[in-house]
Parts: structure tokens; C-alpha cells; sequence
């Protein structure tokens, strides 16, 4: 019907030439009658995801959410290329820079796990668009600090805006239907990571730039933060105006009408936090995303101490870490999702190891690394798997549980900042290592850390050794996270769409016959 929500394309037709990813026909069921530009499952779902179009509002969101993730990205990690020089004008110690790293990265655990509930209570766009804006003050502040002790305030303050990425995971899983969901969720959070590798191009740049304008080296790295700081006005403005919650509207607009039920905290809450599998992923995000956040800390300082580098020359080395994002992330995401057609769940679970194993092995080999030409190489093996291992856990994320996604979403990517922040604390602040050590037993770390992926186990699915129980299926898992009360109002509703949608984790094996399209319009 013209005028309800997600009909409204402003002049795109969705038919432009873009490079596309979709469900295979027939594998989900499809509601014919939606008006929408992409396919879509009961869910409202999109079924296709086209990369280069802006189709209202799956398309769109996309582009919203990985543009603002990335905003916030280069304002966290804008101080790192620019240390050697941040370093002389405020007379830091090791010790100083080191705990600045830590505090960067430390400021978004907090924000990280209050951005789920405000995602799953109020929704993605108003949590993403305030978070952005309000942030932007603190990015400015970096041209007004004067010693360490500011350094590290203002890092730590900045590092709030991370909590970004939960929204876009979040948002993600609501406009997605789970068999692409990996790759989306890879290809956004992939893409908005790429501000690490974006900042240590950009304010270089900026850095010189300024300086042949007439600004003394202490004076033009301080101007330089005003280009990030207003990039988050600019994008927290764009998310506000031209986002939207749901396929089918805002979730407050859709909570009046009576389409979403109100959902209370303590119940979110709990469902997230009594499910031990979200305690593992947050382990196992600690040493995926924890990591990359370290060494995107410490990287181009090392390449410019150990080597003997400038500044410019090992900014674009530890530039090539951040920017293998783009498409690291997305195939990580992708091969969760090839490996759940052939295997389920278990193949996602397997996919995860590997690349995390890998990503570890690669880390240790950096740290072993003696010549440029090893470490370069190193370094971009270390940044597949690593990041790869990243976008394949938000491939497994969204099936944990429906009710409580934006809380599981939070808690794992916090846990991203407390292995971050527990990392950077144990090899890179104290100064017991050097940075070379450091980065070698951190790759030991993850490769032990990596192992407990082996205890996660859905009773409809399995695990990666166990078979799944003949006797539990998709909606027996995620029904009962509602009770007889809850289930009499209608609130599992939503969570029987995706339990349906979900069977094609069962594997080739173990999946039903090939469902027919929906055409009905409110399928049930």
C-alpha cells in the first residue's frame, strides 16, 4: 500500500547495476506482496543484498550504518599515526602512550553493552545517531590537551563512540534474512573498521597538509582532529534524518500502532546473560576484534621504531592492517554463510576456528618477523585472519536468541574492547616487552583462546563434534524464551518467523524440502 513504511523509494528503482548476494529461491519463504524493491521473508527481511544500490530501507541502512561506524573508527584511532609527533609536544612516556591505547579502547565496553539495550528498547537509529553526535565534542577536545593526563582522558572518552558498531550489527541482523547475514554484517562492520586503516592514511595527511599552510608540527596535528570531529556531526545528522529502525517503519511509530510489542529490560536482559554461548563469543571476540584494536594501537609506532621508518611510510604500512577490512571482514562473513549451506551451524562453528587459529599463527609469525619485507608480509596474513575471524562471529551472533540480539550483540562486541584493552594492558603498557614480544605472545594467546569455540553447542544444530538432538527443533529453542503469559499476547510471534527462517542452518543434510513462496500478506 503507497504510503506505509519501506514503500516509499524516492526515485530509486532498485534496478540499478549492482554487484548482488541473495538467498537461493524456494530456500526461505518469501512474502510476494510486500512492497518493497528487494525480496524479503516473513520477516520483511531483505533476501538480497545489492552493495551499490540505495533501495529504501535495507540498502540505505546499510550504507548509514557502516559510513558512521567508520566515522567513529578514525576519530578513536586518529592519535595513533600521529604519536611520534603527539609524543614530543607532550613529553610522553611509553608508559603514557601505552595507557592512552588502553583507555581508547576501554571506553566503549560501558557503551558497547548500554548501545544493545538501547537498540532492542528504543532502536538502532536514535541510539546510533545521539551516540555520534554526542561524541563529537570530545574529538575537538583532543586540539585543547596539554599533558598526559589529558591524552588519555580524552582518548578514553572518544573511544565511546565504538558502541557504534553494536548498532550496525544490530541493525543488520533486523534488515537481513539469516542466510546472508554473515556477509552483510561482515561487509558493514568490515567496511566501518576501515576507518583503522582510513585514520592512519588521513591524518598524516592532514598532519602535512596543515604544517606547509604555515602551522608549526605541534600546532597542525592539533588542527587536524576538527576533520574527524565534524565528520561525526555530519553522519550523526544523515543516520537521524534518513534511517529507520525496522523494514517497516520505526520501532517507536510501530509500537503505537500495536506491531511491535514493548518488550521489558530485566527479560531482555536475562534471556542474554543466562545463555552461556553469549559469554563464550564474548571470549572469542576478544581475541578477534581485541587484536586488531591493539595492533591497530601499536602498529604504526612499531613499524617506525623497529624499522626506522617516517611517519608517512609506516602510517601507509600500518594503513594496509586497518584497510584490509574491506574485504577481510565481509569474506569472513562470506564464509561463514558458504559453510552453513553445505554444514549449518557446525560449519560456521568450524569456519570461526580456522580463521581465528590462522590469525593467531600469522600474529606469532609477525612477532618473529626480523625483516620489512617479513613483517609487511606478516602483517597482511595476520589482518585476514584476524579480521575474517571477526565477520564469521557475527555470522553465528544472531542466532543465539532473537529476543534479546541488540544485548548479545553489545556484550560480544564489548567483550572485542575488554580483550583489547587486557591485551594492550599485559604486552604493550608496562614496558616488560618490546613490541615484537609483545605482538608474538599475543598471537599464543589467541590461538588458546580460540579453542573454546568447540564448547558452543545449539541442541537444534549441534556443535562442532556433537550432532544436533533429533528431538529439538528451531521453534522448541527459541519459544522458550517467552512464557505461557507472554506467548498468550502474542510476543513470540516474531521469534516463530525466524525460527522458520532459520531451519537452513539445519545444513544440506538435515534441511527440509525447499519451501514454497508466500503470498500472503501477513504470513504466519
Amino acid at each position: 500500500m503507497a504510503g506505509e513504511p519501506g514503500s516509499s523509494m524516492h526515485g530509486v528503482t532498485g534496478k540499478e547495476q549492482s554487484h548482488a548476494f541473495s538467498v537461493s529461491p524456494g530456500s526461505v519463504p518469501l512474502d510476494t506482496t510486500a512492497n518493497f524493491t528487494l525480496p524479503v521473508d516473513a520477516e520483511h527481511k531483505a533476501t538480497k543484498f545489492k552493495i551499490f544500490s540505495l533501495a529504501k530501507p535495507h540498502m540505505t541502512t546499510f550504507h548509514l550504518s557502516w559510513m558512521s561506524f567508520c566515522t567513529c573508527f578514525i576519530s578513536t584511532f586518529a592519535a595513533a599515526p600521529l604519536v611520534p609527533i603527539i609524543r614530543d609536544n607532550l613529553n610522553l612516556t611509553k608508559i603514557d602512550i601505552g595507557n592512552a591505547s588502553v583507555a581508547s579502547v576501554s571506553g566503549s565496553v560501558f557503551s558497547r553493552l548500554v548501545m544493545g539495550t538501547l537498540c532492542d528498547l528504543m532502536g538502532p537509529r536514535y541510539a546510533c545517531a545521539f551516540l555520534v553526535m554526542l561524541t563529537a565534542p570530545t574529538v575537538f577536545c583532543m586540539s585543547l590537551i596539554s599533558n598526559a593526563s589529558g591524552f588519555i582522558a580524552v582518548r578514553f572518552m572518544i573511544g565511546f563512540c565504538l558502541a557504534t558498531f553494536v548498532s550496525c550489527q544490530y541493525w543488520m541482523s533486523t534488515m537481513f534474512n539469516g542466510r546472508i547475514i554473515g556477509l552483510v554484517n561482515g561487509t558493514a562492520a568490515g567496511w566501518g573498521n576501515a576507518g583503522g586503516g582510513v585514520t592512519q592514511l588521513l591524518m598524516p595527511v592532514l598532519f602535512t597538509i596543515i604544517q606547509r599552510m604555515g602551522a608549526t608540527k605541534f600546532t597542525a596535528w592539533r588542527l587536524a582532529f576538527f576533520v574527524p570531529g565534524s565528520l561525526h556531526i555530519i553522519f550523526g545528522i544523515l543516520v537521524l534524518t534518513l534511517g529507520q529502525d525496522l523494514p517497516d517503519g520505526n520501532l517507536g511509530a510501530l509500537q503505537k500502532k500495536g506491531e511491535v510489542a514493548k518488550d521489558k529490560f530485566t527479560k531482555v536482559l536475562w534471556h542474554a546473560v543466562s545463555n552461556y554461548r553469549t559469554w563464550l563469543l564474548v571470549l572469542l571476540y576478544g581475541y578477534s576484534l581485541g587484536v586488531e584494536l591493539t595492533t591497530d594501537n601499536v602498529i604504526a609506532e612499531y613499524f617506525f621504531d623497529r624499522f626506522h621508518l617516517n611517519l608517512n611510510t609506516a602510517g601507509l604500512i600500518a594503513a594496509s592492517f586497518g584497510l584490509a577490512n574491506i574485504f577481510s571482514r565481509p569474506l569472513g562473513g562470506l564464509a561463514s554463510d558458504y559453510s552453513a549451506r553445505y554444514f549449518g551451524m557446525r560449519g560456521r562453528l568450524w569456519t570461526l576456528w580456522i580463521l581465528q587459529t590462522l590469525g593467531g599463527l600469522f600474529c606469532v609469525w609477525l612477532g618473529l618477523a626480523s625483516s620489512l619485507t617479513t613483517a609487511i608480509v606478516a602483517l597482511v596474513l595476520f589482518s585476514l585472519g584476524a579480521q575474517a575471524a571477526c565477520g564469521s562471529t557475527y555470522g553465528i551472533v544472531p542466532f543465539v536468541s532473537r529476543r534479546s540480539l541488540g544485548i548479545i550483540s553489545g556484550m560480544t562486541g564489548a567483550g572485542g574492547n575488554i580483550g583489547a584493552g587486557l591485551t594492550q594492558y599485559i604486552f604493550f603498557t608496562s614496558g616488560k616487552f618490546e613490541t615484537h614480544d609483545g605482538l608474538l605472545y599475543m598471537g599464543v594467546m589467541t590461538i588458546g583462546c580460540t579453542l573454546p569455540v568447540a564448547l558452543i553447542h545449539f541442541p537444534q544444530w549441534g556443535s562442532m563434534f556433537l550432532p544436533p538432538s533429533k528431538s529439538v527443533k528451531e521453534e522448541d529453542y527459541y519459544i522458550t524464551e517467552y512464557n505461557k503469559e507472554e506467548q498468550s499476547k502474542g510476543m513470540h510471534e516474531r521469534n516463530m518467523k525466524f525460527a522458520e527462517s532459520s531451519r537452513s542452518e539445519r545444513g544440506r543434510k538435515g534441511n527440509s524440502p525447499p519451501v514454497e513462496q508466500n503470498t500472503a500478506s501477513n504470513p504466519a
